[in-house]
């Protein structure tokens, strides 16, 4: 009876392994109620020379497709909306917009380039977070949860940030740069090599913060209401209440790890344009 009782613990944990990882990683199929959208893993594959590159729809490129029509949605009605005294929605996003450019970008970077990058900024901010607020939703996916999500940002932001740079101090300029002036000849080349490795530290920052905080987030969550199926309704006492706190934690997460990767980007773009100023 007791190996019995084992047995099935070890099923139902399996389980809930199983229903973790279908959640937080990617895959070729979408639940909805009612149906289960499946995608051909093999519509998009080509072939250039030896490597095969599988641009395919995935779960979470239909999170990031539906993230990127609600912007463009949310832009039209606040476009129909704009007034000297925004009202409603329109001000609830005048109002975001707002903090990036004056709480963000001006202090990172000043108000003259500040004007500059505050639309790219809001589109990072606004992209990050609306992907952050779907995985939070039943039978939503976290597209920020895939590393190849948030490398894509990143590398965005590392085009960014050196073309800041060169477009401030020009492309000689923006190289001479990275050897800081009075520093000896000797060590000129450990500088370089030093500046480009950080040149390519921070977007890779930028890419693990908000794939791993994205992730763990989920994997408590969904840990915590898998016990109450391991190890009955007694744990749900103790795990339900958890779950929910999380929950509202991870809506915390969404908003502050959307702010982050947007300052942070302000902050590497204001080094360069400053020390071009």
């Amino acid at each position: 009876m007791a190996a019995e009782h084992v047995a099935g613990a070890v099923d139902k944990g399996t389980e809930v392994k199983n229903m973790i990882l279908h959640h937080v990683t990617n895959g070729y199929d979408w639940e909805v109620p009612g149906h289960t959208f499946e995608f051909d893993p093999h519509a998009l594959v080509f072939h250039i020379g030896g490597l095969e590159i599988n641009m395919s729809i995935t779960r979470h490129v239909v999170m990031m497709l539906i993230a990127a029509g609600l912007l463009i949605l949310m832009g039209l009605l606040v476009r129909r909306k704009l007034a000297m005294i925004p009202r409603g929605f329109a001000s609830v996003v005048e109002a975001f917009v707002l903090f990036i450019r004056d709480e963000i970008a001006v202090p990172t970077m000043g108000k003259h380039h500040a004007v500059r990058y505050t639309s790219y900024l809001c589109s990072t901010f606004f992209f990050i977070l609306t992907c952050n607020l779907l995985g939070l939703i039943p039978f939503g996916s976290t597209a920020t949860g895939n590393i190849s999500i948030t490398a894509g940002l990143a590398f965005v932001a590392f085009l960014m940030i050196p073309g800041a740079g060169m477009r401030q101090m020009g492309v000689f300029g923006y190289f001479r740069h990275l050897v800081p002036q009075g520093v000896p000849l000797w060590l000129g080349p450990v500088m370089i090599v030093v500046e480009v490795m950080g040149l390519f530290a921070k977007p890779f920052a930028l890419c693990v913060r908000l794939f791993a905080n994205m992730t763990a987030g989920h994997v408590v969550i969904l840990s915590l209401i898998g016990l109450t199926f391991v190890m009955g309704l007694a744990a749900a006492a103790v795990a339900v209440p958890f779950g929910v706190f999380m929950y509202f934690l991870e809506i915390f997460v969404a908003f502050l790890q959307a702010y982050i990767f947007t300052m942070l980007t302000s902050l590497f773009i204001g080094l360069f344009v400053a020390e071009g100023h």
